[in-house]
């Protein structure tokens, strides 16, 4: 028997895992830039995604969170910096070549092939021996629940089952990474949230398995990831593990951009050794997180996300703002009231209000000094 075949008789899913063992699949930016006709899309990005993490990039369109994607997947040539995956400079290794799975937004299925002959596909161009392919392909469909449309065609499937046969397709060679160029968004949002699991249930059954996603919408990044990074103009602006970048956003941008924050200028009187700050505003005192340890006497923005806001009679004579409502919005589950504070427009949700206030009344509503974290005003921590 020769060697190769041998190596054709081998355990595929035993190679695979050796070459992830020996690689791992960490991706590596360093100082990656990108440039379209002397215009630069993507400026100077440094960034790892450790092996085995979902890392979510976001922001607005032409923020250059796509090219990056594509710059790991080979299909974009930095101008400048380097691509690593686990231990390999990828970044002059043609795409076919670096062990990665990739989703796009429209499927890009087959369409004159069978659901197990799209999966099967990159398989065969592998030259992975013919029984492993009749093994791995089912095994794949299982994972995204479609195990019982093997025999259908593209265009005998939904949306939402076309995208799953497209992961299964992506998965079935064993990558190291798996790239997700804004995968739901062409689904409707009952399906988008239905997907989610899916891609949650299938990273729990492929836990080394690097995920680097793409989207515009915060809610996806949130449900997933394990860190995200918001980019604009080129550049990343903010990265953090989702709940921190969450509860602290580091920038105005990243409170803005990742859950529609509140921001009311303040200005700082002192910070406590225990993480807090009192600030001043027109409505009275206040205390919030100082989690960047912003100085006395400088000015800041008070970070307070929509739900924290209460509207329940209080006697507190802190951390309350006084304003006139300007519109109530009832969405079934949820009253979303907006108040004008001193000149600053500020959107409070809650659970249905039994009674809730009219256009032009006077309320006062407030929060507690753990739910709210001041963020720099120009970036910079104190």
């Amino acid at each position: 028997m020769t060697r190769t075949m041998a190596l054709h008789q081998t355990d595929y899913a035993a190679v695979s895992g050796a070459v992830a063992a020996q690689q791992g699949g960490t991706i590596g930016f360093d100082d990656v830039s990108v440039t379209y006709g002397g215009t630069v899309v993507l400026d100077s990005l440094s960034l790892t995604v450790k092996a085995g993490e979902i890392v979510s990039l976001i922001g607005p369109s032409g923020s250059g969170k796509t090219t990056a994607l594509r710059a790991v997947a080979g299909f974009v040539r930095p101008s400048a910096g380097r691509i690593t995956i686990g231990a390999r400079d990828v970044t002059d290794v043609p795409p076919y070549e670096r062990n990665i799975g990739m989703v796009v937004q429209n499927y890009a299925l087959f369409p004159h092939m069978r659901v197990d002959e799209n999966v099967a596909f990159g398989l065969r161009a592998k030259g992975v021996p013919q029984d492993v392919i009749r093994a791995r392909v089912p095994e794949c469909l299982a994972m995204v629940g479609m195990g019982a449309y093997a025999r259908r065609y593209p265009r005998e499937l939904s949306g939402g089952q076309q995208q799953r046969v497209a992961i299964a397709r992506a998965i079935a060679p064993k990558p190291q990474v798996l790239l997700l160029d804004e995968p739901l968004s062409a689904l409707d949002a009952q399906i988008r949230r239905s997907m989610l699991d899916e891609l949650a249930k299938l990273h729990r059954e492929l836990p080394s398995l690097t995920v680097l996603y793409v989207t515009h919408d915060q809610s996806e990044a949130l449900t997933l990831a394990n860190h995200i990074g918001i980019m604009r103009d080129g550049k990343l602006r903010a990265f953090g593990d989702s709940r921190s970048l969450f509860r602290h956003p580091p920038n105005r941008f990243a409170a803005e951009f990742l859950g529609r924050a509140n921001l009311v200028p303040v200005t700082t009187l002192h910070r406590s050794s225990d993480g807090m700050a009192s600030v001043r505003h027109q409505s009275g005192p206040m205390v919030a997180v100082n989690h960047y340890g912003i100085a006395g006497g400088t000015d800041c923005l008070l970070c307070i996300r929509p739900h924290d806001f209460k509207l329940e009679k209080t006697d507190r004579t802190t951390n309350t703002m006084r304003g006139r409502v300007l519109s109530v919005q009832w969405q079934g589950d949820v009253h979303n009231v907006t108040v004008d504070v001193d000149g600053v427009e500020v959107r409070l949700s809650s659970a249905p209000i039994k009674e809730p206030p009219a256009p032009g009344d006077k309320i006062e509503i407030h929060f507690d000094p753990s739910d709210v974290t001041l963020v720099p005003e120009d970036g910079r921590h104190g």
